[in-house]
């Protein structure tokens, strides 16, 4: 069931080695990474987040391994206000919630989107969502990437979703169109990290990066792009789209990652059309599956290619034929 305000939480966590070094305040952000900063240092002033049973200051620099214990009580987030967004809900019960984002839609406020969320039209569509962390918000997609996300309704729910997100058991496929001839399928195991020079960019770092795996398969080739199948192991920001850059075979339509629009030697005029149309990453969360939080058992999701993908496989299958002999 959902909760009104006032919800008592009890967490855990344990300081990783490499984050020896660290502010308390930057720690507690990334392992509660749940709530929002300012209700973390807010947490850490009044004792109610401690160091090894002791309160700390948020500016403390960690030594690594030491535990951190979270006991408050959740007040509802004012500050964001519900507004009325059309949600394409594809499931819904006491708790979860399951929906088909948009392109163009932005997960939760942040600088530059500080209204017209994800996270505004959930709290218009569940009022209860105010006393969970991120509005019951786990997991994200990129502002301009479709597809299914997971929204948890209950504490109960929200817990038991951040914990298989952890351990790696919820299951997220993607389809995608990229840009160059695949031979065959593969693993991308590459560390994530902020880009050294770009800072709204992620990329591939030799050090200090968090851990990153993509698998991908080959769906069908076309003259000069492929689509493929891809399965997150971990969910790192922008991570399919940076390792199939790494690759080398990067997003149709990737603002950030795709570099120069690559038209095909001897394309139809329709594709050149297309691909200097395409707004957008070519990228959709198309199956989602995790274990029920109240009834245990495994439920899978699925959202169809959108319209703007099946009209571009179209094309690229029309020049595919208009090519060969």
């Amino acid at each position: 069931m959902g909760h009104l305000g006032g919800e008592k939480i009890q967490l855990s966590e344990q300081v990783r080695p490499e984050q020896a070094g660290q502010r308390l305040d930057q720690v507690a952000a990334e392992l509660f990474d749940g709530f929002s900063r300012s209700r973390l240092q807010g947490w850490i002033k009044s004792g109610a987040l401690t160091v090894n049973g002791k309160s700390a200051k948020p500016k403390d620099k960690l030594t690594g391994n030491e535990s951190l214990a979270l006991e408050a009580v959740i007040e509802p987030e004012i500050e964001d206000q519900p507004q009325s967004i059309q949600l394409q809900v594809v499931y819904e019960d006491d708790d979860l919630l399951v929906i088909n984002k948009p392109a163009g839609l932005v997960v939760h406020p942040a600088a530059g989107h500080a209204d017209g969320t994800l996270l505004n039209g959930l709290l218009h569509h569940d009022e209860r969502l105010n006393s969970l962390p991120r509005a019951g918000i786990v997991h994200r997609l990129d502002r301009d990437t479709t597809g299914l996300m997971v929204v948890a309704r209950s504490l109960e729910a929200h817990q038991s979703l951040v914990a298989q997100l952890q351990d790696k058991s919820l299951f997220r496929q993607y389809e995608a169109i990229a840009v160059g001839v695949m031979t065959g399928g593969g693993k991308v195991d590459k560390p994530l990290g902020r880009h050294p020079v770009d800072r709204k960019k992620q990329a591939v770092v030799a050090q200090g990066g968090k851990e990153a795996v993509t698998h991908y398969r080959v769906i069908d080739r076309y003259r000069a792009h492929t689509r493929i199948q891809v399965r997150l192991e971990t969910g790192r920001t922008h991570q399919i789209r940076v390792h199939m850059a790494h690759i080398r075979y990067p997003l149709v339509g990737d603002p950030l990652y795709g570099g120069r629009l690559k038209q095909p030697a001897g394309a139809t005029e329709a594709l050149r059309e297309a691909l200097r149309r395409f707004p957008r990453q070519a990228l959709h969360a198309r199956k989602l599956g995790l274990i029920h939080p109240a009834s245990g058992e495994y439920c899978e999701f699925e959202a169809p290619l959108p319209d703007d993908m099946q009209a571009l496989i179209q094309v690229l299958e029309d020049d595919a034929k208009a090519d060969s002999p």
